[in-house]
């Protein structure tokens, strides 16, 4: 099958619309109609729905989505290793939630190409449940999530604890008037939201909610108001006092893990990558 047909499909899936996926992929729009119309055929039923203002995936697109994905990252790990191996380089495929890579994962990399120059990483980010389906799939060497996948195929190692914190742009507030005043809610995962809603029941509903702390960093910074965000994020902060600790705020953990496949041919690889995160 043409790898190209696949990347049209998902294009087209993803915008929602021909003529943006042929901007994106630099096609004409009768192009990208011709390639979905030619891989219906090649499957023998329609992969979407069109009418005139929508178009949506039919049941048999849902069902192709997934195994498309895989095909397209499985060809492009496939390209990169055999680009790479002639050097001796095979990368390391690493893959993390974004709000890790902005607290922890990004200083990581860093630290580790600094450190060994001889590593070669492609990093990616995901969903928890990508990073999931791709580790399974073996396009994916080791996801760093929030959440521990409890799969038996996979080995799952505690990296290090998240300290979130309630911060602050205002001095001395107490914690009810921080969460009851701009307040910005981080969705930092189904753990860090059952604790909260147990330390703040009476919570007047937030106007403001994000899925990633640096989003809410930066709009206290610039708007005003309090969110929790990771120690590391606002330890500058705090100290120069653009944001100030909310003292009577509890300080909410999380872990973060590392999870492979138990059966990874780059165990040695992965091990070596992590350890730096667990001296940390």
């Amino acid at each position: 099958m043409d790898i190209g047909l696949l990347k049209t499909f998902l294009e087209v899936n993803r915008t929602r619309h021909f003529g943006h996926a042929a901007d994106n992929l630099y096609l004409t729009q009768s192009a990208v109609s011709a390639r979905i119309r030619l891989l219906e055929q090649s499957v023998g039923v329609p992969l979407f729905t069109r009418t005139r203002n929508n178009i949506e995936l039919t049941p048999a697109g849902q069902k192709l989505l997934r195994y498309a994905e895989t095909i397209l990252n499985t060809w492009n790990r496939a390209r990169q290793a055999i680009a790479l191996d002639h050097a001796g380089q095979i990368p390391l495929v690493v893959g993390g939630v974004p709000s890790l890579w902005d607290i922890l994962l990004q200083d990581w990399l860093n630290d580790l190409t600094r450190a060994d120059t001889s590593f070669s990483i492609h990093a990616e980010v995901h969903s928890p449940e990508t990073l999931t389906r791709l580790l399974l799939d073996g396009t994916l060497d080791v996801a760093f999530l929030f959440e521990p996948l409890q799969l038996t195929e996979l080995m799952v190692t505690e990296i290090r604890n998240i300290h979130l914190i309630l911060v602050s742009s205002k001095p001395d507030q107490t914690a009810d008037e921080a969460v009851n005043n701009q307040y910005v809610l981080v969705n930092w995962g189904t753990s860090f939201a059952i604790h909260h809603a147990q330390h703040f029941p009476d919570i007047m509903p937030p106007k403001i909610h994000v899925h990633l702390g640096r989003l809410a960093y930066s709009h206290i910074i610039e708007c005003g108001g309090s969110a929790y965000l990771a120690e590391s994020m606002v330890e500058n902060d705090l100290k120069n006092q653009r944001l100030f600790a909310v003292q009577d705020a509890p300080v909410i953990k999380r872990m973060c893990y590392a999870a492979y496949s138990a059966h990874s041919d780059r165990r040695a690889d992965i091990e070596k990558a992590i350890k730096p995160l667990l001296e940390m």
